[in-house]
């Protein structure tokens, strides 16, 4: 795979503003083990190779397990999460898949019991800035980590 173009190179102002909104959201009162499950299944759905790359390596880093992490893309069939990251993880799927579901009452519903009304709009922003995210590093071809370092050792023999 190719890189298109470097976003931070022909947008840095651009880029900036959305840095810093991730960092704003990443001192919500959201949990940080939750904010990167929402980034690792909204991820997983829009198959951003190097947002999974950065999202599950920093929920290892925050404690998250394996398990949770290989279950995510199943967590509706699985025990390991809580009402909360439930919720969370509907809505995600909801917002992230707009087109084909209209973000059903129900899954709302399930976020109103869970989340403040300001948690909410928290959430909601972070799904969508995820959602951003995905779309650059896809749409612009972002090199994965792993492939770069693949790429210089195929070079270098």
């Amino acid at each position: 795979m190719n890189e298109r173009l470097n976003a931070y190179s022909a947008a840095p102002e651009a880029l900036k503003a959305m840095i810093e909104l991730s960092g704003k959201l990443a001192a919500s009162s959201i949990e940080h083990s939750l904010q990167e499950l929402v980034k690792i299944r909204a991820s997983q759905i829009n198959g951003c190779a190097n947002c999974l790359h950065m999202h599950t390596a920093d929920a290892r880093k925050s404690g998250e397990t394996e398990e949770r992490i290989y279950l995510l893309n199943a967590w509706r069939e699985s025990l390991l999460y809580t009402p909360r990251e439930r919720a969370a993880l509907g809505w995600t799927e909801a917002l992230t898949l707009l087109a084909q579901t209209g973000a059903p009452d129900a899954d709302y519903e399930a976020v109103k019991a869970e989340f403040t009304p300001a948690e909410q709009v928290e959430l909601t922003l972070l799904i969508g800035l995820i959602n951003s995210w995905n779309r650059l590093a896809v749409g612009f071809r972002t090199v994965h980590p792993n492939d770069r370092k693949q790429a210089a050792a195929l070079a270098a023999a």
